[in-house]
């Protein structure tokens, strides 16, 4: 019966996954191969399952555990709620602890006797996917974004922070939360989740835009912004990049400019977004792209490399300031200092 039921899950997640996948356009690009990462993570997780593997009896498959699936679901919410366009690198750190479980659980199949150092060491890096479960149902009530999913995640969090928690207690010697006389509850607990999980995608390709909500959306119309208010608060965007350029600041958030013109923060995305056409990260960007075409041609950045120039203006990612630069320009980097060389070759002559 167990068996059934993980097929048919595993099913429904290959399914859904095809499905979302046909629909990839209707989504923001980094928040939507996030999610992927979360679905692909638990189909994972159901195939090799260490205690009921699908393909395999008794399979110590360990790298397939839910750590994956909580780092993605960890990232997703964090650029869900956030304006950048490309994944940061220094993100990647957040991968870390499910690779120290990966070489905790091979030590330990290569050690001879149990060793308590690596226990107590799984134990802690628990304590940081804990924290991450706890990070997203802060977030997801600090924001009160797509509340009914929030119906979905919640449970996932509760189930998962148990599965947690008793983990450490069973470490202890101590009494578990909840206690399930059953060999197979690993599994039944991952099923429950996938369900959920699932749930979640099946409502979010019904409904996209509570996944990756429209820069233009139907918040603004109730707005009371008045005209010169609007025109006020393009100036103020305007001359805080051209006179005191923050978009040198490589970190540089709308929350940071909101607080630096004393503007709220649905007021400068409106004005962006409604009346000036742009997001606020491509509105930023603008003016580093800017910035970058004129240090390209200023003799003290000759020896520069052109990643470094662009470092100089406030990109932090070499492929995030690659894909920005052709979309403005049209051309990429090189192409663009080798057609200015020829200029001013051909000026020359």
């Amino acid at each position: 019966m167990l068996k059934i039921i993980q097929i048919v899950a595993l099913v429904q997640g290959l399914f859904l996954l095809l499905v979302f996948y046909k629909n990839k356009r209707k989504y923001r690009k980094i928040t939507f191969w996030l999610f992927c990462g979360g679905i692909i993570s638990v189909l994972l997780y159901i195939v090799g399952d260490d205690d009921n593997n699908l393909f395999v009896e008794d399979a110590d498959w360990f790298f397939f555990d839910s750590s994956l699936f909580l780092t993605f679901l960890f990232l997703y919410f964090k650029y869900l709620n956030s304006d950048k366009e490309v994944f940061l690198k220094r993100d990647y750190l957040f991968f870390l602890p499910s690779i120290s479980l990966f070489l905790s659980e091979t030590l330990e199949i290569f050690s001879e006797r149990e060793n308590d150092f690596l226990e107590i060491a799984e134990t802690l890096i628990e304590f940081v996917f804990l924290g991450y479960l706890v990070h997203i149902l802060y977030d997801l009530l600090r924001t009160k974004r797509a509340n009914r999913v929030l119906y979905f995640v919640v449970p996932i969090i509760l189930i998962m922070s148990i599965s947690y928690i008793n983990g450490v207690f069973d470490l202890f010697e101590m009494e578990p939360i909840v206690f399930f006389d059953d060999d197979n509850f690993n599994t039944y607990l991952i099923l429950i989740v996938a369900f959920l999980f699932y749930a979640i995608t099946f409502y979010l390709i019904m409904k996209p835009k509570e996944l990756i909500p429209s820069t233009k959306i139907t918040k603004y119309k109730s707005s009371n912004l008045k005209p010169e208010s609007i025109k006020s608060y393009k100036n103020a965007l305007i001359q805080i990049m051209e006179k005191e350029k923050l978009y040198l600041d490589p970190r540089l958030s709308i929350h940071r400019v909101s607080k630096k013109l004393n503007i709220p923060r649905q007021y400068i995305s409106e004005v962006l977004n409604l009346h000036m056409n742009i997001s606020f990260q491509d509105f930023v960007n603008g003016y580093r792209i800017e910035a970058f075409v004129v240090n390209l041609q200023n003799k003290k950045y000759t020896h520069y490399t052109l990643f470094g120039i662009a470092s100089e203006v406030g990109f932090s990612s070499k492929s995030s300031f690659n894909a920005t630069f052709k979309k403005v320009k049209g051309l990429t980097p090189s192409q663009f200092k080798n057609s200015i060389a020829k200029k001013n070759e051909t000026g020359t002559e």
